[in-house]
Parts: C-alpha cells; sequence; structure tokens
C-alpha cells in the first residue's frame, strides 16, 4: 500500500508539472519530456493551447489563466545558447557555478518583443511570485539557471530551473545582506508572464 502511495504521489507531481500535456494540436514542435517553464502573456504563437483545468492543477491554484503559451522541456531550455554566472549564495554563503541560457534569450524563442514597459512575473512552484522589468532582467543579466555546479538541478531544491543572476558582479545588488541579494529571483521558478507594466 505505502509502495502504491509513493506511485500516485509522483505521478500527481509529474502531472502537476506537465503542463507540455495540454499541447495545442497546432503545436510546431511536441516537447520530449515534461514542461519544466512554461511562459505566457505578451508571447509570440506560443507552442501549447489554453490552460486546462485538469493538467494544469498547479498553475490554476496559482490563479494563473492564459489562452496560449509557450512551454520549454529540458531539452529546449538547454538547447538554448548558455551562460554561466558564479554567484555567493545565500544558502551557505559561497560561490556556485550556476549555467543557463539569458532570460532575454528564453523570452526571445517565445516570440517576445520587450518594449520598455514590459514586466515579468516570475512565479515558483512554491506560489512565490516576483514581479521584475525586463529592463532590470537585462541589466543584471538574469539567466534560467539549469545546472549547479555542472549538475542538473533537482526538484526540491533550487530547481530545476531558477530566474537568477550573479549579485556580486553589481554594487548596488553586492551591497545588500546576502539574505536580501535574491528576493527577485524565485528558485523552481515554472512560469513566467509577460506583461505591461
Amino acid at each position: 500500500m505505502t509502495e502504491r502511495r509513493q506511485f500516485l504521489s509522483a505521478a500527481a507531481v509529474g502531472v502537476a508539472m506537465s503542463p507540455s500535456l495540454a499541447l495545442s494540436q497546432t503545436s510546431p514542435k511536441a516537447l520530449r519530456g515534461p514542461a519544466l517553464l512554461t511562459v505566457s502573456g505578451l508571447i509570440g504563437r506560443g507552442n501549447r493551447g489554453p490552460l486546462d483545468p485538469v493538467r494544469d492543477q498547479m498553475m490554476v491554484k496559482q490563479k494563473i489563466s492564459f489562452d496560449k503559451a509557450h512551454a520549454f522541456d529540458f531539452a529546449a531550455i538547454t538547447a538554448l545558447p548558455a551562460v554561466a554566472i558564479n554567484p555567493t549564495l545565500e544558502y551557505d554563503g559561497k560561490r556556485h557555478l550556476l549555467k543557463g541560457p539569458l532570460l532575454l534569450d528564453v523570452l526571445k524563442a517565445c516570440g517576445v518583443q520587450p518594449l520598455p514597459g514590459t514586466a515579468l512575473l516570475l512565479r515558483a512552484v512554491d506560489g512565490y511570485a516576483a514581479r521584475i522589468a525586463v529592463a532590470d532582467a537585462v541589466r543584471y543579466r538574469f539567466i534560467v539557471a539549469t545546472h549547479l555546479d555542472g549538475q542538473p538541478m533537482a526538484l526540491g531544491g533550487l530547481g530545476p530551473l531558477w530566474a537568477v543572476y550573479d549579485a556580486d558582479r553589481f554594487p548596488d545588488m553586492a551591497a545588500k545582506p546576502l539574505s536580501a541579494r535574491f528576493a527577485l529571483c524565485p528558485w523552481a521558478t515554472y512560469h513566467i508572464e509577460v506583461k505591461e507594466a
């Protein structure tokens, strides 16, 4: 019985983390794995249809809605050009190597044409959300980290994806206490809404 509960729990998490299951029939390219990141709002054509209340239960619980979106599985997001950053993290006070595509490149892959007033709402699986201006995402060179110290990030910690920047490189951020530098960086980022400020 315990094994069955563990299997059902794992299956439920898989469904909640898999908005790719709701890909529209006109999807230009089907994902090979479960969607880890969904971008909605002011995007281009998208590669999936509207929010599905059964398959996108976590998004429904977080009051997200959309008519179209662009979903990325791990292969799709790691196919984008990657950059590396080496920030000091608040979790252990040590520098770590984080690698992943620039957030701006992720947006471009979704057909986003950012304007000066464009804002992003970055959401984590636990419901935490941070709003940033696209100008700040560019200025601070935010990435969507896929790897920590050379290994893919696991769910249950900072990953599997983390919208983050190298706070050590920017004097205004480096001057803050370590615990305050990453308020705009929801770990386990799984949804980005592109909107006008």
